[in-house]
């Protein structure tokens, strides 16, 4: 049986149930909860002042929450908030014989002011947000006695529960004007300091830097491919030059393969060695030395691995949290999106989750202040579509309506980007005449901050590497071009009737013609 505390309140002598789980009434001010209501009933400015911050769940007393849900009927119905109307109220909503007069009389006569809602409210807030944890330890405990239950799945729960308390009872303030153009102003200062113009995190690709000035603070990049289009292969070049080339910390979550497959095509990309002879070892002496002089570069990148399988959202968050507290990382980096999930949480459908995911990526990103690139994949409308003859427009060039199983990706991504390769569809010439043979292309279809349009990259498939275009003219005799030249603004939506842009990707470890190599 519940054991009961009487209050000080001498009018009504108020009995609370104590929850005999934790055997002593739990944080509370039911005299600031009462405080607050006489406000709100009392000053029609007082709700408004607060209403962002007070819900009916953070009042301990049942009465006062079923108070609070009357006067917020009323606020919303823009209706006068006083005894008389809330005593209506209370009867319309079939709660009026749990509170009575006598109580709503004692709200009423409360010695309040609109001056202190503020203080009361913060007070209220913070007794709930210890009742959640004490609720939430106890729970944990609870489950970690019971040796029926996996001891993995009880800290993943935990997590998840711990991360929707921090996120709900999380404030954010709007900011004054001059606050943010100063905020601007510092951003604008560093760049003008940047004479290439570089705002974010280099990529290490020229002209793909020209169109985004570097991947940009707080941004969710999807990079998106059919498989065997490279995304892997991409992602880690990027990681790669990032880490490698500029030592700036990398966090990469790999969903799909293990450390030692990463670090294996890591080590193919950097001494640029053959990726089958790094799996079986048949190095001649050159390449040997290759591989003594540049491995010191790549075991001190300040690189972090993650290989978990079937990484959730949860989990996901707090390793990334502990990445940028303990090692500084300034870009995050997933392979890919499709492979995680978001246990703990119910969905009706594999799209509704995986929206969740996307938007989660999206909220950590804000929180984390870095970017955030996420690989994807795409459906298979792309492998439907056939090219028309005589059409100067490659069919198989990937639309953001060709991205799986969620449309709130495209919702929610500030850029998004395609790899595509015209050499696997047995296309070896853009609509321009340009061999795109051993080339890959880069389509901004998406970009928030800036222009869209289309890179073209050398891939060098038995290395695993994306790289800048070499020097040099195609077999058409005419010169390589890295970019198109269709340019798009930011706002353009014409990508279904995008020219020809041609993909490569790269295949680590496979051998053989081009199109016997499966990347990722």
């Amino acid at each position: 049986m519940a054991k009961t505390t009487t209050t000080n309140n001498k009018k009504s002598n108020v009995k609370i149930a104590v929850n005999p789980e934790f055997e002593h009434l739990q944080p509370q001010v039911v005299d600031m909860e009462k405080k607050v209501l006489a406000a709100m009933m009392m000053d029609q400015d007082a709700f408004a002042a607060v209403s962002d911050q007070v819900s009916a769940e953070i009042f301990y007393d049942p009465r006062n929450r079923k108070i609070f849900e009357a006067i917020f009927a009323l606020n919303l119905a823009e209706r006068p908030v006083d005894l008389a109307t809330v005593t209506e109220e209370l009867r319309h909503q079939g709660t009026y014989d749990d509170i009575g007069m006598d109580y709503l009389l004692e709200i009423d006569e409360a010695a309040a002011t609109s001056a202190g809602i503020m203080y009361h409210v913060k007070v209220i807030n913070e007794k709930y947000l210890a009742r959640q944890l004490i609720s939430y330890t106890s729970t944990v405990q609870t489950k970690a006695f019971d040796a029926t239950n996996d001891v993995n799945e009880v800290m993943q729960e935990a997590e998840a529960t711990l991360f929707q308390i921090s996120q709900k009872n999380r404030k954010q303030d709007y900011l004054p004007m001059d606050v943010v153009v100063k905020q601007a102003e510092e951003i604008l200062k560093k760049a003008a300091a940047n004479t290439g113009g570089m705002t974010g995190i280099p990529t290490g690709y020229t002209k793909l830097d020209d169109m985004t000035s570097g991947w940009q603070k707080s941004d969710l990049v999807i990079i998106a491919a059919r498989p065997a289009m490279g995304k892997t292969a991409f992602s880690l070049s990027l990681a790669k030059n990032i880490a490698v080339d500029q030592n700036i910390p990398v966090g990469f979550f790999s969903l799909e393969m293990s450390n030692v497959q990463l670090a294996n095509r890591l080590i193919a990309n950097v001494c640029e060695i053959d990726s089958k002879k790094i799996l079986n070892g048949q190095l001649d002496d050159m390449e040997w030395k290759q591989f003594d002089n540049n491995l010191g570069r790549l075991s001190q990148a300040p690189l972090y691995l993650d290989d978990t399988p079937g990484m959730s959202i949860f989990e996901l968050r707090t390793k990334a949290r502990r990445m940028v507290k303990e090692h500084g990382v300034k870009i995050i980096m997933i392979d890919y999106l499709q492979l995680m999930n978001a246990n703990g949480a119910r969905f009706s459908s594999r799209q509704e989750e995986v929206s969740t995911i996307s938007r989660s990526l999206k909220g950590l990103a804000k929180e984390l202040d870095i970017p955030i690139i996420a690989l994807s994949q795409l459906n298979r409308d792309v492998e439907k579509r056939d090219n028309k003859p005589d059409s100067a427009v490659d069919s198989h060039i990937p639309q953001m309506s060709d991205l799986r199983e969620s449309g709130a990706i495209e919702q929610d991504a500030d850029m998004i980007m395609f790899i595509h390769r015209p050499e696997y569809y047995h296309n070896y010439h853009d609509n321009k005449g340009n061999d795109m043979r051993g080339k890959a292309q880069i389509v901004i279809a998406k970009h928030r901050k800036g222009a869209t349009g289309t890179i073209i990259l050398d891939f060098k498939a038995q290395y695993t590497k994306f790289q800048d275009p070499e020097e040099g003219t195609g077999k058409t005799g005419k010169p390589r071009n890295t970019f198109d030249g269709e340019v798009r603004d930011s706002k353009s939506n014409d990508f279904n009737n995008m020219p020809n842009q041609p993909f490569v990707e790269n295949d680590p470890f496979g051998q053989g013609s081009i199109n016997e190599h499966i990347p990722f």
